[in-house]
């Protein structure tokens, strides 16, 4: 008998799921440098997909369909290849699952907070989670961000505010994306992973309950320069705090939206129950074309040519940069992810309704304004002269020449 979040499949169903694959009109990319832009291209998709529809052992397959229960991967493919992760928070856990690493964000704000709660955020930080924040009516506040991380002298600072004023009650976590950060591309130190912990862990007696870090990585794995970093998993008390976010999508294919979270109890029973009431479960099929890709050792060689790929196009935009932008605006080499984050002088603003922006739309250039990368928080003066630049989807000749244009604009 299946658990009552667990789904059997019969052969008909299989044979069902395999004729439309069969059918399916694969795109295949016109270009090489498009077609690894984001992930992988239909033809390479089909050769996976091959395993299942050529010569293939019906029973044997719908054993290993019902191996995989809807909201967690048991031991094998997806843990092995993960053995890092599970082994930074001190022992073997199961992953919790989830449509993309998006949903998991969703889900532990859900679980941890209630309208009117506090979240710590890095200023700037990914602007999705600000969304996910206001959703919930959440307040945010923003912890100035520094090229190796949190600036600690300010969560300090945030937190002694929050506690003087009778507020630390109310806040329940700290986000950050430790890796290749969007927006910025900055990574956080190891050091700084455990300092901020350690500050959490301090302020928690006045909190009256655990204050946990999320540990957004997302973009973990396109790194392509620079030495690997423990997460705050590996940090002392990290186990039991740190709530991890990882996903298959950006370094294996966005259009596999399966996201994977390393997290403690209770947390993660929780999250696993909210989940059940979103979706009943993440898609079998790409679960099990992920694990394919893992045992085959598909997914290790196609992420070391995204890798080389995303060096490639960094430096293809950088060296445009080089070329064209004024020396007063400031950016930084990316070492890995996707992002490369402008600060022009604070008197040019680059926000969603301003001249500079509208005269690079017109040009057929478009960018993140900066300003939507930070939280509203009444304590400071929002910025509104950054730009956060991608490399990720581009072809080189577009990213030399979108580059190109907006110089003019700056030059201007």
């Amino acid at each position: 008998m299946p658990t009552p979040f667990e789904v059997r499949w019969t052969e008909a169903q299989v044979e069902t799921v395999l004729a439309q694959v069969r059918a399916y009109p694969w795109p295949v990319a016109p270009e090489v440098e498009d077609g690894w832009a984001y992930g992988c291209d239909g033809a390479w998709l089909k050769s996976l997909c091959a395993y299942w529809v050529d010569g293939f052992d019906w029973k044997a397959a719908v054993a290993n369909l019902n191996r995989f229960p809807q909201f967690t991967a048991k031991v094998g493919d997806f843990d092995l290849h993960y053995l890092h992760v599970v082994g930074e928070a001190g022992g073997k856990r199961p992953l919790l699952i989830t449509h993309g690493s998006q949903q998991l964000l969703y889900l532990l704000t859900e679980a941890l907070c209630d309208p009117g709660d506090i979240v710590l955020v890095e200023d700037p930080t990914y602007f999705v989670y600000l969304g996910i924040a206001q959703s919930h009516g959440l307040r945010c506040r923003g912890v100035r961000l520094l090229p190796d991380g949190l600036d600690l002298a300010h969560l300090e600072q945030v937190l002694e505010e929050l506690r003087r004023r009778g507020d630390l009650p109310r806040v329940k976590l700290l986000y950050l994306v430790t890796y290749y950060q969007n927006p910025t591309g900055y990574t956080t130190s190891f050091a700084k992973k455990a300092a901020a912990l350690k500050l959490l862990r301090r302020y928690e007696k006045f909190a009256g309950h655990p204050l946990y870090l999320i540990e957004d990585a997302a973009y973990r794995e396109l790194r392509f320069a620079g030495e690997e970093v423990p997460s705050a998993l590996a940090a002392p008390g990290g186990a039991d705090r740190v709530l991890y976010a990882g996903t298959f999508s950006k370094p294996f294919a966005t259009g596999v939206r399966v996201g994977f979270g390393v997290l403690p109890e209770p947390i993660r029973t929780t999250a696993t129950r909210i989940k059940g009431n979103h979706d009943f479960g993440t898609a079998n099929l790409l679960q099990q074309l992920l694990a394919r890709a893992l045992a085959t050792g598909a997914y290790e060689r196609h992420l070391a040519e995204l890798q080389r790929r995303y060096a490639h196009k960094a430096r293809v935009m950088t060296d445009a940069i080089r070329a064209h932008f004024p020396a007063n605006v400031e950016w930084r080499e990316p070492a890995g992810g996707l992002y490369v984050w402008a600060r022009a002088p604070k008197r040019l603003r680059t926000g969603a309704k301003s001249r500079f922006f509208q005269t690079a739309l017109k040009r057929n250039v478009l960018y993140v304004p900066g300003a939507l990368c930070y939280a509203n928080d009444p304590t400071r003066r929002q910025p509104d002269h950054e730009m956060r630049l991608s490399y990720g989807g581009a072809s080189e000749r577009d990213l030399a020449e979108g580059i190109k244009r907006l110089g003019t604009v700056l030059s201007a």
